[in-house]
């Protein structure tokens, strides 16, 4: 991890701006084509949504704004970036995991099974099981959206990217949706972690 020099860093005055909106989280919704990561997936009888949150987290570890984090009155460029991903149970209910990211997808997928297999066995909502090193993932494969909006505590300070993916559709493709914290990154900082992540699932 390190520390970013805010008095040279070119983002600096937009940091500043928007450091303190009431909401300083702007989103887009865009869509992949996940044809071809779907097709491998069922041919090596492995979870699709595995692969595409481990892909998701190669593109947002590769796309470096989406490592920033504001801590205090510092902006930090962390090593790496987690998921905190929803995670449903049989009953209906949910919870929030951490999954450990690794580039070793074998690595990785046995890490979240550990972490599906516990939280499935468990029962109720347990906050907080990450800190600030992950993106907040949600998967909503029962719906093709358009758009997205996140319940948020706006007293609490946060600066986690959040990124939601749909249905994925007859043609292949699925919604992703992508919010960010605009004192940290624009744009064109969504546009490279979606190319990204369309090459990964490429």
């Amino acid at each position: 991890m390190r520390t970013i020099d805010l008095n040279t860093w070119p983002r600096r005055d937009h940091f500043h701006f928007f450091r303190n909106f009431d909401e300083p989280f702007w989103g887009i919704t865009s869509r992949v084509d996940a044809s071809v990561a779907y097709r491998r997936c069922r041919a090596a009888d492995q979870s699709f949504f595995l692969c595409y949150l481990h892909k998701c987290l190669l593109a947002v570890n590769a796309v470096e704004p989406f490592r920033y984090r504001i801590r205090g009155e510092e902006v930090v460029v962390l090593d790496a970036v987690h998921a905190s991903a929803t995670i449903g149970r049989a009953d209906g209910s949910f919870d929030f995991s951490l999954i450990p990211f690794d580039p070793d997808f074998d690595a990785f997928a046995a890490g979240a099974r550990s972490e599906i297999d516990r939280i499935r066995a468990g029962s109720g909502l347990n906050p907080g099981v990450a800190g600030d090193d992950v993106i907040h993932f949600s998967a909503v494969p029962w719906l093709d959206f358009t758009g997205l909006s996140h319940a948020r505590h706006y007293a609490r300070p946060d600066s986690c990217p959040k990124i939601s993916v749909g249905k994925l559709t007859d043609d292949g493709t699925m919604a992703v949706s992508v919010h960010g914290h605009h004192a940290l990154l624009d744009g064109r900082d969504v546009g490279a972690l979606l190319d990204a992540f369309r090459r990964e699932l490429a």
